[in-house]
C-alpha cells in the first residue's frame, strides 16, 4: 500500500493558493509549509526537540554534505536519518544538484542581488556522467551522479527525495540554460531508473522502500524552456515537482519567473520551490500554487542577530544599540520561549558579548515565526482572506 498521498483540503476563492495535505509514512504536512533546512543533519545551534515542540512539519537535508561526513553508509545503519538526528516527522533531502551551483556561482539570494561570484574550485567540471567536485573538508575528489545520488537518498532514507539536476546560474546565456535543461532531463530519466532499482526494496537501508521522487523543472528565466522542462516533468510518474533553476538577477525578475511556472502546473502534484524563504515573498508565492518552500535564512539570520519580526520590514538586528537598554520582549504577540522569557536589552547583550545563547534564542524565534507564519496563512485560505491575514501579520 503506498502511504504517500497528496490531497486538495480547500482551495481559495481569490487566488491559486491552496490548503493541502501530504502523507508520508512519518507523518503528515499541512500545506503551504516551510521546511526548515538541517543541511548537514542538524538545524544548526537547536535539538529536535525544540524544532518539534515548535509545530515544526518536516525538515530538510543536503546529500551533497551528507555524503562528504558523514556518508551515507553510516546513516543507515541507524536506521536512516530520523533514527541518525532523533526526528520522528517527515524528510526531505535535495539531491546535490544545488552545490553544482552553489559551489561554482554562489548562492540563489546573491543572484536575486545581482552579486555573480566567480567560479569557484571546489566544482571541477560538469559532463554527461555527472559533476566532479572536490571536498571542502579535505580536498579529496569525488564525483556525483544521478545514480550516486539516489543511491545516497535512498541510504539516508528520507521521505521526499529529489531527481539530480544542475542549478544553471542566471548569469549564462539561453544556449547554455537549454544545454543544461536537456541534460538535466536525461540525469532524471537516470535518476528515475534508479530509483526504480529492485534492489533498494531488499536493501536494509533505512526507509529505503518508503520514498517518493520530486522531479525538478528548469529552464531559467526563459518561458519556452520553462514550457519545455514543464511538459517533461509532467510525463513522469512523480509524487511531487519542484520549481528549480535561476530565477532571476531581482526580485521583480524572480516573481515572473514563479508565476509563470507555477501557473502551468497540473494540480495533481505538490508544488516545492527550492532555495527561497524570504517572509514577504511567501504569502505572495502560495497565492500562485506553491505549496512548500525551504530556505536557511531563518537559522542564518538568527546566527547574525537578526529576528523574524512582525513589522514593515519582517525583521529587526538585535545588534543595533537602539537595543541596548530595551526592557521590552523581543515580540509581545509571539508565543515562544525566547519571547516570553528574554528582553531585547539581554538578546543584544548576548550578541556584544558573542555567547551561543543568543544565536541559539534567536533561532528558536525564528523557527517559532515561520511556522506559526506558515498557520496563518493557512487560515487565510480557509477563509478566503489572505490578505487580509497578511496586513494583520504585519501591523500594515
Amino acid at each position: 500500500m503506498n502511504k504517500y498521498n497528496w490531497t486538495v483540503l480547500k482551495s481559495d476563492k481569490n487566488s491559486k493558493a491552496r490548503n493541502g495535505l501530504i502523507s508520508t509514512p512519518n507523518g503528515k504536512i499541512e500545506t503551504p509549509a516551510f521546511i526548515f533546512c538541517a543541511t548537514k543533519a542538524a538545524l544548526k545551534s537547536i535539538s529536535t526537540d525544540i524544532i518539534r515542540s515548535s509545530k515544526t512539519q518536516i525538515i530538510l537535508s543536503n546529500t551533497y554534505h551528507l555524503m562528504l561526513q558523514p556518508g551515507g553508509d553510516l546513516i543507515s545503519k541507524h536506521g536512516g536519518i530520523n533514527k541518525f538526528m532523533n526526528w520522528e516527522g517527515p524528510t526531505l533531502t535535495d539531491s546535490g544538484g544545488f552545490q553544482i551551483f552553489s559551489l561554482g556561482n554562489g548562492s540563489i539570494s546573491s543572484e536575486i542581488k545581482g552579486r555573480h561570484l566567480k567560479k569557484n574550485k571546489s566544482l571541477i567540471k560538469i559532463t554527461e556522467e555527472g559533476a566532479l567536485f572536490k571536498s571542502y573538508i579535505d580536498g579529496s575528489k569525488h564525483k556525483l551522479t544521478p545514480e550516486k545520488s539516489i543511491e545516497i537518498q535512498r541510504k539516508i532514507g528520507a521521505n521526499i527525495i529529489l531527481v539530480f539536476d544542475e542549478c544553471t546560474p542566471y548569469n549564462v546565456n539561453k544556449s547554455y540554460t537549454a544545454e543544461s535543461m536537456h541534460r538535466s532531463h536525461r540525469w532524471a530519466d537516470r535518476s528515475i531508473e534508479e530509483f526504480n532499482n529492485n534492489k533498494y526494496f531488499k536493501s536494509s537501508y533505512g526507509s529505503s522502500g518508503k520514498q517518493s521522487l520530486y522531479g525538478i523543472i528548469q529552464g531559467g528565466v526563459y518561458k519556452d524552456l520553462r514550457e519545455e522542462s514543464i511538459s517533461f516533468n509532467h510525463s513522469k510518474n512523480y509524487f511531487g515537482l519542484a520549481i528549480g533553476g535561476s530565477l532571476g538577477s531581482s526580485r521583480e525578475e524572480m516573481y515572473e519567473v514563479v508565476k509563470f511556472t507555477s501557473s502551468q502546473l497540473k494540480t495533481k502534484y505538490p508544488v516545492h520551490l527550492l532555495g527561497i524563504g524570504d517572509v514577504f515573498d511567501i504569502w505572495e508565492f502560495v497565492k500562485w500554487g506553491v505549496d512548500t518552500f525551504d530556505c536557511v535564512n531563518p537559522t542564518r539570520l538568527a546566527r547574525h542577530g537578526t529576528a523574524l519580526m512582525r513589522n514593515s520590514k519582517g525583521k529587526i538586528n538585535i545588534k543595533n544599540s537602539i537595543y541596548k537598554e530595551n526592557l521590552g520582549n523581543l515580540d509581545e504577540r509571539c508565543g515562544c520561549i525566547t519571547c516570553k522569557n528574554y528582553t531585547k536589552a539581554y538578546l543584544h547583550h548576548l550578541f556584544k558579548i558573542k555567547e551561543v545563547l543568543g544565536l541559539q534564542l534567536l533561532t528558536i524565534h525564528n523557527v517559532f515565526y515561520m511556522n506559526e507564519m506558515m498557520e496563518k496563512i493557512r487560515r487565510g485560505i480557509k477563509n478566503d482572506n489572505i490578505d487580509f491575514e497578511k496586513k494583520n501579520w504585519f501591523l500594515i
